[in-house]
């Protein structure tokens, strides 16, 4: 969980979430045969995701492949693939599903211009599909147009209102790009706040145990000028009572010092970075805390107020 700012908000834009499309027939032999594919898709990426974090673990200790070498592995890995996608489709070029799972697998090794090919494709064909919506979607959002990732985003809502990704994924697309946000739907700078916020408690509402979705609104409240105080602090405490294990409420106390820090409240920031004993957080809390020392002396020294807190939204 990244603690500061910046990090914390530019980290969203890539948290975006695809939807693949679930086959209507499970006794369709060409729908078992992608589904195969499909599966054979998910085995070599999970080595490929092995081999990167071995590789990363070798690196540390001043070993492993350079990265053009790994990079050659995987394409060598993944090529045949990429021709099994590309027969199949052309054997069966209207099968809108089998264009959205090779479109993930375009994202992965040719970018997205490549995987935006396919799903427009997709999207001729299967004009009703709130997934193909949602994944053009992520695409705008992140290169562009932003607007069209809007009205996407909302055609994904409006074709399937109990799916909480979209909801979480126009939230961020909202809240990360505010000015293209004002101007599409004629709004200021706070009710943008707001909007984001409101997509947020949708997604909330339809997925309430969801934790890393928890953490992520959240996180996305140090953003939000000026700040709101206790709107962040009881996202937290939603994020706390959703933690899976110790390691991920010792993450929480980290955020809560950091935002009892930002509302000068430091007595309070030290007495939840003491709960933090897990050596996961001890490079992140010892960060955090040469912070509070910092800004706790600041304001001593200044007798400045603290910075402009907005305590209700």
């Amino acid at each position: 969980m990244a603690t500061n700012q910046p990090a914390a908000v530019s980290n969203l834009l890539h948290q975006t979430t695809g939807i693949s499309i679930k086959t209507a027939n499970t006794n369709d032999p060409v729908e078992k045969e992608l589904d195969q594919i499909m599966d054979q898709d998910d085995t070599a990426h999970a080595e490929v995701d092995k081999w990167i974090q071995d590789n990363d673990a070798f690196a540390a200790k001043g070993a492993g492949m350079r990265p053009e070498e790994l990079r050659r592995k995987i394409l060598d890995r993944l090529a045949p693939l990429d021709k099994t996608y590309q027969d199949f489709i052309q054997e069966h070029p209207r099968n809108s599903r089998a264009r959205v799972a090779y479109a993930s697998f375009l994202g992965d090794t040719k970018g997205e211009d490549a995987a935006e090919e396919q799903l427009d494709k997709a999207l001729q064909i299967d004009t009703n599909n709130p997934a193909i919506y949602n994944n053009l979607a992520n695409i705008y959002g992140h290169h562009g147009p932003v607007k069209k990732a809007f009205e996407y985003y909302a055609k994904a809502m409006q074709l399937e209102p109990n799916e909480p990704v979209y909801y979480h994924n126009l939230g961020t697309t909202v809240f990360l790009f505010r000015k293209d946000a004002r101007e599409f739907y004629g709004i200021d700078e706070q009710q943008v706040f707001n909007k984001a916020f409101e997509l947020y408690s949708n997604a909330m509402r339809l997925d309430p145990e969801d934790f890393p979705l928890a953490s992520d609104v959240a996180q996305t409240w140090y953003g939000v000028n000026p700040f709101r105080l206790e709107e962040a602090l009881k996202a937290w405490t939603n994020a706390l009572s959703l933690a899976h294990d110790e390691v991920d409420r010792e993450g929480v106390y980290i955020h809560f010092a950091r935002v009892n820090i930002m509302g000068h409240r430091f007595e309070d920031a030290r007495s939840y970075l003491s709960n933090v004993t897990n050596a996961t957080w001890a490079e992140l809390k010892n960060r955090v805390a040469k912070s509070l020392e910092q800004r706790q002396k600041d304001a001593q020294s200044s007798n400045a107020p603290p910075a402009k807190v907005e305590e209700k939204p």
